[in-house]
């Protein structure tokens, strides 16, 4: 199985503001009626990947992608031997998805989501 690139993200200090700039621009539905105001974005086509626009619980502000592995946890632990390391260890969201966060040797967060049906 390869490992697609399958959610993006678009992390800030000001959810609302981010979100009307990136709908506006490129004409994107973003729907953030949930009780996390995560804004989940339509980009209105079948190709590419679709992702999500939301709130920082910091100052900081960021963009990350996701990427589809069989395993969270041996896939941080790979990273940690290649020089990375885990800034969230696998966590599940209710009703959507097992998720972790590592940053790559340079700092860039990557995040890492659970290919459907599998563990770990």
């Amino acid at each position: 199985m390869g490992r697609p690139v399958v959610h993006f993200e678009v992390i800030g200090r000001d959810a609302k503001r981010l979100q009307d700039f990136y709908g506006q621009l490129f004409e994107w539905k973003i729907d953030s009626s949930n009780p996390m105001g995560y804004g989940i974005v339509d980009t209105g086509s079948k190709e590419g990947i679709q992702g999500g626009i939301a709130q920082s619980e910091t100052e900081s502000s960021w963009v990350t992608f996701y990427v589809q592995v069989d395993d969270l946890q041996a896939t941080l632990d790979r990273a940690a031997e290649l020089g990375g390391e885990t800034v969230l260890p696998p966590t599940d969201i209710p009703g959507t998805v097992s998720l972790a966060v590592l940053k790559d040797p340079e700092g860039h967060t990557i995040g890492l989501v659970k290919a459907q049906g599998q563990t770990g």
